[in-house]
């Protein structure tokens, strides 16, 4: 069967309001974006073949790595999630949180195909979202036993943190 209609969106919306201006009306500018990107199933251009998701919890100072390419992640029908690519990647920061969740940064084998360094991280404040969505045929390469961990950490002592994660690609 597979992963099949799938869809990420992102949305934005609001209504900027300035001062009058004298007597005159009160100048306001509306915000209405969004953006939304399906991907059918398989593994091609537009297409996602594999999910990925769970809520998880790291220790104070603690961190993981996520092996995308290996056989330790298991979607909901108990298959390996053995990613080629990945399509979409959410990290969302439990509101709750008192540290932060930091994204990337593997000491090693790190997946940096969406980042410029194998240093570079992401910090998500309590409460925060990380989307990534890319839907052409290359999507951000994982490339198993030497790019394919990806790093998530808490920021800091005293306290864990908590997060959802989403993680949709393509196995070849």
């Amino acid at each position: 069967m597979g992963l099949q209609n799938t869809q990420l969106s992102v949305a934005a919306s609001g209504l900027l309001v300035g001062s009058p201006a004298g007597a005159g009306a009160t100048p306001q500018m509306p915000l209405d974006y969004r953006v939304a990107l399906g991907l059918a199933g398989g593994t091609g251009l537009g297409q996602a073949d594999r999910l990925w998701t769970a809520t998880r919890t790291l220790n104070a100072s603690a961190n993981e790595d996520l092996d995308l390419n290996g056989t330790a992640l298991t979607d909901g029908l108990g298959v390996a999630v053995a990613l080629a690519r990945v399509k979409g990647l959410i990290v969302a920061a439990a509101a709750s949180n008192t540290n932060n969740v930091i994204v990337g940064g593997a000491a090693s084998n790190g997946f940096v195909s969406w980042v410029s360094s194998a240093t570079d991280k992401v910090t998500v404040r309590p409460g925060g979202v990380l989307a990534l969505f890319c839907t052409d045929a290359t999507g951000y390469a994982v490339t198993g036993a030497t790019a394919d961990l990806l790093r998530i950490a808490n920021s800091g002592a005293g306290t864990s943190v908590t997060y959802d994660i989403v993680v949709i690609g393509s196995s070849a």
